[in-house]
C-alpha cells in the first residue's frame, strides 16, 4: 500500500471534451469547481483517451491496456482492472455508474466487492418492467451524478475506519441526449425543448448531421455546457462529502472522462469511431494528499491513469506510465475499431508535443493509410506501433456470447446507440 495515500478515488465523466471546460481555457465558465480543483492537482493539459467511445475507453481506463487487448472483440473485459489489483493489496473496492456498455454484462463487476450499475433491478424480469415504466415516466435514461455521489457515499460510510477503499463513480450527465435539470437549462440558452424533441433532435444530429442548421447545433452546444455546469455542482457536492468525513487528504484522487463529444467539427455529432482532438482530449486532474499545484503540458493518456494507481501498489505491467513519471517527449497513442459495414477498418493515432498523425488500417485488404491532418515525420513510428498492435489482434478470441437483456439494450436506445 501507498505510503502517500490510504484511498484512490477515481472520478469519470462520460463524453466530457477537455476544450469545454473552463480551466482548459473554454470561453464559458462551465467548471468552478474543476477550477478549483485544479489549481492543487497535477493538471495534464494535453491528456488524451485510447479510444473515442466508452467500449474501448472505459476498459483502457480501468485496466491500462490499449482497448485490443482490454476487451475481446465482443467488447467483454478481457484484461485485470485497478479493482482487482487493489482488491488483491487489501483494498476495499466499489464502482458505480450507469452506462450499459459497461455493465456486469460485459463483465466489468470483476475485481469490485460492490458493483452499482444501476441494471440491478433488470435482472429480475417483472421488476424491470416497472422500473422501464417509471424511468419512460420520469424521462430517466441513467443514473443523474445525484444519485451516484448518494450510492457511493453509503459504501463509503458502510467501511471500517481503517480500512483502505478504490472507488469509482462514473458520471453519465455529460452524454446525450443533453437534458440539463433546473436551472441549468436555461443557464446558457432561452430556448426550451420538451424531453422527447430534446432526445428527437439529438439523434438526427447523429443519424442525419447534414440537417442540423447554425441554431441547432448551438443549442445542442448550450445544453452540453449545461449538462457541464450541472456536473461540475455535484462533483463539488461530492467533494465536500470526502472533506467533511476527512477522506480527500487520506486519498489519490482521479478526474477525468473516457472520451469527448463531437458538435460537427468533422461533420459528426456525438462519438462516433474516430480519433481526432474533439473525441479524445480530455481533462485529467490528479490530486495527491496535500494537493499539487502543477500545469503538465507533456502528451499523456487515459492509459496512465491505472498505470498510475498500479504503480503504487506493484510494479506497474501496464501500457501506460505513471503521471507522476511523464516526459515531455511522450509519444501518445489512440486506436478505434469500426463498426457495422466499417467493422474492418481499425484507426490509430499518435500525438507528440510537436505534432500528430492518424490513419486507418484495412483489416480485408491489409493497407495503411494516412489521414489529414498527419506529421509526416511521425508517419513511421505510428507504423511500427500498428505493426505491434496486428500482432496483438492476431491473437484475439471473442470469449463472450454478446447477450445483453432487455434493460441494457432500452438503456442504450435512450442514449442514442440503437434504434
Amino acid at each position: 500500500m501507498s505510503s502517500e495515500w490510504r484511498n484512490v478515488i477515481l472520478l469519470s465523466a462520460d463524453a466530457l471534451r477537455a476544450d469545454h471546460l473552463s480551466c482548459y481555457g473554454y470561453s464559458r465558465k462551465t467548471s468552478p469547481i474543476l477550477d478549483e480543483l485544479a489549481e492543487e492537482s497535477l493538471q495534464f493539459m494535453n491528456a488524451y483517451s485510447a479510444s473515442s467511445h466508452t467500449r474501448e475507453a472505459v476498459p483502457a481506463l480501468l485496466t491500462g491496456e490499449y482497448p485490443d487487448v482490454a476487451v475481446d472483440s465482443g467488447y467483454n473485459l478481457a484484461a485485470e482492472t485497478v479493482a482487482s489489483i487493489l482488491s488483491d493489496e487489501g483494498y476495499a473496492t466499489a464502482g458505480f455508474h450507469s452506462n450499459p456498455f459497461v455493465s456486469r454484462a460485459y463483465g466489468f463487476d470483476q475485481g469490485f466487492d460492490h458493483f452499482d450499475d444501476d441494471l440491478h433491478l433488470g435482472q429480475h424480469k417483472l421488476i424491470a418492467l416497472a422500473q422501464r415504466a417509471v424511468d419512460k415516466l420520469r424521462n430517466r435514461h441513467y443514473a443523474r451524478a445525484e444519485e451516484i455521489n448518494e450510492r457511493s457515499l453509503v459504501w463509503v460510510d458502510s467501511l471500517d475506519e481503517d480500512e483502505p477503499f478504490f472507488l469509482w463513480n462514473h458520471y453519465m450527465d455529460t452524454h446525450g441526449p443533453y437534458e440539463p435539470l433546473g436551472e441549468y437549462a436555461t443557464l446558457y440558452s432561452d430556448t426550451r425543448l420538451s424531453g422527447r424533441d430534446a432526445q428527437s433532435l439529438y439523434q438526427r444530429a447523429i443519424d442525419e448531421p447534414g440537417s442540423i442548421t447554425e441554431s441547432e447545433r448551438q443549442f445542442l452546444v448550450d445544453m452540453y455546457d449545461g449538462e457541464i455546469r450541472y456536473n461540475d455542482a455535484k462533483i463539488g457536492e461530492f467533494l465536500d462529502a470526502l472533506r467533511k468525513r476527512e477522506l480527500l487528504e487520506e486519498s489519490l484522487l482521479i478526474v477525468t472522462a473516457d472520451h469527448g463529444d463531437a458538435f460537427g467539427e468533422h461533420g459528426y455529432y456525438e462519438h462516433p469511431r474516430y480519433l481526432y482532438d474533439e473525441l479524445t482530449h480530455v481533462p485529467l486532474l490528479v490530486r495527491p494528499p496535500g494537493g499539487a499545484s502543477e500545469v503538465v503540458d507533456a502528451p499523456t493518456s487515459t492509459l496512465d491513469v491505472a498505470a498510475t494507481i498500479e504503480d503504487a501498489v506493484r510494479e506497474n505491467r501496464s501500457d501506460g506510465t505513471s503521471l507522476f513519471d511523464v516526459s515531455d517527449d511522450r509519444r501518445v497513442f489512440s486506436q478505434t475499431r469500426g463498426e457495422d459495414e466499417h467493422s474492418h477498418i481499425r484507426r490509430y493515432a499518435v500525438r507528440t508535443s510537436e505534432g500528430c498523425c492518424f490513419c486507418e488500417r484495412d483489416t480485408e485488404l491489409g493497407g495503411i493509410e494516412f489521414v489529414e491532418p498527419s506529421d509526416r515525420s511521425l508517419r513511421t513510428e505510428l507504423e511500427a506501433h500498428i505493426e505491434a498492435r496486428v500482432r496483438v489482434e492476431n491473437g484475439d478470441a471473442n470469449v463472450g456470447d454478446g447477450k445483453i437483456n432487455e434493460e441494457i439494450e432500452r438503456r442504450l436506445s435512450a442514449l442514442g446507440y440503437t434504434e
